[in-house]
């Protein structure tokens, strides 16, 4: 096979067509893996690791940049964006000043352009054009989106272009930006600009956010959730927020993996939205995790932020750049992907929370009204250990739909989305708690990693179906009260506190954020949904 079949020439026109670009110098169009990485190498952007992994730095930005998204205020879409603190609205004038300078920037730089699917399932697939001046960024993008066939790739029309500047500062005076940094959605024009930030994260999370605009007109849920299918080809969804285990539940030998973050629910199915993964791989451990462990130390990975001793050995325990490590891989990386990225309805919906206050239990069942509302809730704790600026004190972090951040809709919007797949279908739902037991983080200890999948793998084998559950009297959860090879006083949350009356004090205080967090939502929701909010036990 004639492998200059599958790039397109660099001086080809058509390279940049749809980009608002008049000219450019150097374009590098549809390089594979190696050659990006060579050229990564030539410009001093990365290193290689000991296992042949890519490993960059993001610089002064090591997450997402939350306050510097804007969404265009244009008249087609205005009506239906979810505006406020997730969506600030950007004048048009102001993107277009905005766009003037990053283009004219980029035509004078040499550039990395990539031709990509979001989208596994056709019927609900979006063209990407990505164009950069990095060529680690190129493979990031590479990696994580789907990778068209290299007959897909002549006259490839992109519906939505990612013009990506890392290197170049905005000017909040000229462009109307919060600061030198903007990831600048138009859904009006198709396009998405990014400046200011090396952050990759900013690349696959906006295309999402694209995909959350575009799905809903579909009949087509967008989830931000991992997926995977059992030995009968039963599916299971894993909703969670970073650091909750969304992507090491779901990264499971004896399940195939449909995708590890973002996904699709139509009639049909579920697709994955990528063709890559995107892992958090602090304190990662070869034992608890070889899927990722292995895929992070392959030729064609890029390892972000994630430190090496002087012979390039990475060191997945070392947060002194970031907490917020990744290992970037193509699916295919996972011995058990699913080839084609996609799965039939679910059978199982597993919501995951790292409850710091450790009052919740390690596993509940929900009605499907109750899994409405804790997924319109969003919940986890955020702690000192896992982010920078964090005192002593765990703090409840509620994002709705699981990823405020990237919802262009509003959530209540999607909740009805869930319900109505929800009541299509036989669907179980779970609340799995991957945080702490026996007491709040700092007292009590985190659930074992083992003991979570030894709960979740019942779940999902169906060996709870017949175990006697009870309802607990705060957050009014449904509680096994035997899972095989657990301890039956982990199941409790109550009994492992030394301290009952403590436990009932901090279980009310979290009843309270629900119930606060919840009036957000309430007006918008449906009557079952909101019957089955949690209510703060009188004192």
């Amino acid at each position: 096979m004639n492998s200059n079949k599958t790039f397109r020439p660099a001086d080809s026109e058509d390279a940049i067509a749809g980009t608002g670009l008049r000219h450019a110098g150097a374009v590098h169009a549809n390089l594979h893996a190696p050659e990006l990485i060579g050229h990564a190498i030539r410009r001093e952007e990365g290193a290689l690791s000991s296992g042949g992994a890519l490993m960059v730095r993001t610089g002064l930005h090591t997450g997402r940049s939350a306050q510097d998204k804007f969404v265009v205020d244009e008249p087609s879409t205005r009506d239906g964006v979810w505006w406020g603190a997730v969506n600030a609205a950007l004048p048009r004038e102001a993107f277009q000043r905005a766009c003037d300078y990053v283009r004219g920037y980029l035509e004078g730089q040499e550039l990395f352009v990539q031709d990509l699917y979001a989208g596994a399932d056709p019927a609900h697939r979006i063209r990407v054009r990505l164009v950069t001046t990095h060529a680690w960024h190129a493979l990031f993008a590479r990696n994580m989106f789907i990778r068209p066939p290299a007959a897909e790739l002549a006259g490839f029309v992109p519906d939505f272009v990612i013009l990506h500047a890392p290197d170049l500062a905005l000017d909040p005076a000229t462009h109307g930006v919060r600061s030198a940094t903007g990831v600048i959605l138009s859904l009006e024009q198709r396009l998405v600009v990014i400046a200011g930030t090396q952050y990759a994260g900013e690349i696959k999370k906006s295309i999402f956010t694209v995909m959350n605009w575009l799905l809903p007109e579909q009949d087509v849920m967008p989830m931000h959730c991992s997926a995977n299918i059992g030995p009968g080809g039963e599916v299971a969804l894993f909703f969670g927020l970073s650091g909750t285990g969304k992507t090491t539940l779901s990264s499971d030998a004896a399940r195939q993996l449909i995708g590890d973050d973002e996904h699709g629910w139509s009639r049909d199915g579920v697709f994955n939205v990528e063709g890559g993964c995107y892992a958090k791989v602090i304190g990662l451990k070869q034992e608890a995790e070889p899927e990722i462990w292995d895929a992070s130390h392959r030729f064609g990975t890029v390892l972000e932020n994630v430190m090496a001793d002087r012979d390039g050995v990475p060191d997945f325990m070392n947060g002194g750049l970031t907490e917020n490590t990744r290992a970037c891989y193509p699916i295919d990386f996972v011995a058990n992907a699913s080839p084609d990225g996609r799965g039939g309805v679910p059978r199982h919906v597993v919501m995951l929370t790292a409850d710091a206050f450790g009052v919740l239990p390690p596993i509940a069942r929900l009605t499907p009204a109750q899994a409405v509302y804790h997924f319109l809730s969003g919940y986890t704790a955020r702690i000192a250990g896992t982010e920078k600026g964090l005192g002593k004190e765990p703090q409840a972090t509620f994002s709705a739909c699981f990823g405020a951040p990237f919802l262009p809709r509003p959530p209540e919007l999607y909740g009805a989305q869930l319900a109505a797949s929800l009541a299509r279908t036989p669907v179980t739902c779970w609340l799995v708690n991957t945080g702490w037991t026996g007491g709040p983080y700092g007292t009590g200890r985190r659930i074992a990693l083992a003991q979570t999948r030894a709960l979740v793998n019942a779940a999902l084998d169906g060996r709870l179906d017949d175990v006697p559950f009870r309802v607990e009297e705060h957050f009014g959860l449904s509680i096994p009260t035997h899972v095989p090879g657990v301890p039956d006083t982990l199941l409790d949350p109550a009994s492992t506190w030394d301290d009952p009356a403590a436990y009932a004090r901090a279980a009310a205080d979290l009843a309270t954020r629900f119930a606060q967090n919840f009036e957000t939502f309430r007006e918008g929701c449906a009557p079952e949904v909101r019957e089955a909010a949690i209510r703060p036990r009188a004192s």
